[in-house]
């Protein structure tokens, strides 16, 4: 097995998803990109890929941007996963979570998907839950708003502001967890 990680932002492709919550994952790694240097390059397994190492002589990564909606993500991280060779337990899920407050970051490896599709499309592609997961906090729908209309919607103008700093946050989170483990990175994001 590689050494490498895949880190994986989920979201839907299209520019009329692009600014919404749900696209939060795919926008982590837009940020990543940016602080390597790198672009993304369409790779065979139907996904945007940029390879790269966090530092020079630091842990090679694999970022990789599905170009399937959210609900069918499973199929190109499965083919990613497969074709550099890394085992679900290097692989990192960058995705929204609603059952957590806006800004606030919370990292695991496995459980439940509670109700998020396109990790449930990556559990049963993958024959695992344990994987780990960067969950971006976006809130819960105001009101009765159903929950699928919410993460497809943009953040609000006030979210909007705040938007880099939790992306900036998210993509610390995922080079930490990379460098220095589960569990420090835990310690370091959660007690924000």
């Amino acid at each position: 097995m590689s050494d490498a990680w895949l880190v994986v932002g989920l979201g839907n492709p299209g520019p009329e998803y692009a600014r919404t919550r749900h696209n939060v994952g795919q926008m982590v790694l837009d940020e990543l990109a940016s602080r390597l240097g790198g672009s993304f390059k369409v790779h065979k397994a139907r996904a945007q890929v940029l390879e790269s190492r966090l530092r020079p002589g630091g842990p090679r990564v694999v970022l990789a941007k599905p170009m399937t909606y959210m609900n069918t993500s499973g199929g190109p991280v499965a083919g990613l996963a497969k074709f550099y060779d890394i085992a679900p337990e290097r692989v990192i899920a960058v995705h929204d979570e609603i059952d957590i407050p806006f800004a606030a970051l919370k990292l695991k490896i496995g459980g439940g998907e509670g109700g998020h599709n396109g990790l449930r499309d990556m559990s049963k592609a993958l024959s695992t839950k344990d994987y780990h997961r960067v969950r971006v906090g976006v809130g819960r729908p105001p009101g009765r708003m159903d929950a699928a209309s919410f993460v497809l919607k943009p953040f609000s103008s006030t979210e909007a502001k705040e938007l880099p700093f939790l992306l900036d946050d998210a993509a610390d989170a995922v080079e930490h967890l990379v460098e220095k483990g589960l569990l420090e990175a835990q310690q370091k994001f959660h007690a924000r």
